[in-house]
């Protein structure tokens, strides 16, 4: 199964003024967010040359001595600043029994590897965009970390966020669209939201058997996720009939997927993607090839979380509130919503 690929330009070029040619392209876009929770994009704005700059210095963070990524780690603000180190994060599917169950009763081909413990991935969290002048959620609005000896770092990471979070809006405006809402639905609840550019580091060197497990099984909290193309493969989705897909992001493209916040915000007709990162055969070619190519052994992801505001309420919006389903999503602050998560995968830290 391919994913569908939506070229942005057509949207950007008419500045979101509906043709009927784009209103149908708008509802290809929020049919394949419904049926299979991720979609690719190609966005002239975003190029393969930004992603590998980013990639690049990613690599060289990520391969530094343990100890100097460490003076990054902030803890005591849940971790939603600086770098998370490996075997932080518990992945939903270790301590969610429900959701065990659930994993028990799909067909063996489908279900996900069984982690043995925390993820082995390392992740950068940086935040990007305006903050709010003022929120009831500080420790999810800090101010960022810059670890020394990166001079181009601020630049790297705010230029690659902000061409990505660019590529969210638009994808935002047009799933509005599709879905029969405002095209402003869901881009005015993000203003001000905790975006977070989260590229993760896995060391294949260390951890390059095929089956370990890099991110178990689980959902992202946010709204939408966006990444640029890695270069080890190794990302497994679910689609919503149950349906396991190994990812293949083609060159110049970017890869959305659904989170938590979309989902409550169309009470469950859109719902959070499933997915995992796994060392899989196509990992370990990739691996033979960067080593004969003397490239680095770190798969970097380039991941943007995209979030609706802190103090911002999710409830599902216009029709959906209509929704028989409506009353499993209850109005609550996001910010909120994202503590409750935190804690649930071990990075609320102590207090």
């Amino acid at each position: 199964m391919e994913l569908p690929v939506i070229d942005l330009s057509p949207y950007l070029a008419l500045s979101g003024q509906l043709t009927p040619d784009l209103a149908a392209l708008c509802s290809d876009l929020s049919r394949s967010l419904t049926e299979t929770g991720a979609l690719l994009v190609k966005d002239p704005r975003c190029s393969v040359e930004d992603n590998d700059r980013f990639i690049d210095m990613m690599e060289r963070y990520f391969q530094s001595p343990e100890e100097f990524k460490r003076r990054q780690e902030r803890p005591h603000l849940h971790y939603q600043v600086g770098v998370t180190p490996e075997k932080v994060e518990v992945p939903r599917s270790l301590v969610d029994e429900e959701m065990q169950e659930k994993l028990k009763a799909m067909p063996k081909e489908y279900q996900p590897h069984t982690p043995n413990g925390p993820d082995l991935k390392w992740r950068y969290f940086w935040r990007i965009g305006p903050r709010p002048s003022n929120t009831r959620f500080q420790e999810l609005n800090s101010e960022p970390v810059i670890p020394e000896g990166f001079p181009e770092w601020k630049e790297t990471m705010d230029s690659w966020g902000y061409k990505m979070i660019a590529a969210i809006d638009v994808v935002a405006e047009m799933a509005a669209i599709g879905f029969g809402l405002p095209k402003d639905a869901f881009t005015s609840l993000m203003k001000h939201g905790p975006h977070l550019l989260a590229p993760t580091g896995s060391d294949l060197q260390k951890y390059g058997q095929e089956g370990t497990v890099f991110a178990g099984y689980h959902y992202d909290l946010n709204f939408l996720t966006i990444h640029g193309r890695s270069r080890f493969p190794g990302l497994n989705i679910w689609l919503r009939n149950g349906q396991k897909v190994e990812v293949k992001v083609p060159v110049g493209c970017l890869l959305i997927q659904t989170g938590k916040q979309i989902e409550w915000l169309t009470a469950g007709h859109c719902v959070a993607g499933m997915h995992e990162v796994v060392a899989t055969k196509r990992t370990l070619d990739a691996i033979k090839l960067a080593q004969e190519q003397n490239r680095s052994l770190w798969r970097v992801s380039s991941t943007l979380f995209a979030h609706i505001a802190s103090d911002a309420v999710l409830k599902p919006l216009g029709h959906f509130a209509e929704s028989p389903l409506a009353s499993n999503y209850p109005p609550m602050c996001a910010g909120e919503y994202v503590e409750q998560e935190l804690a649930v995968i071990n990075l609320k830290g102590k207090e």
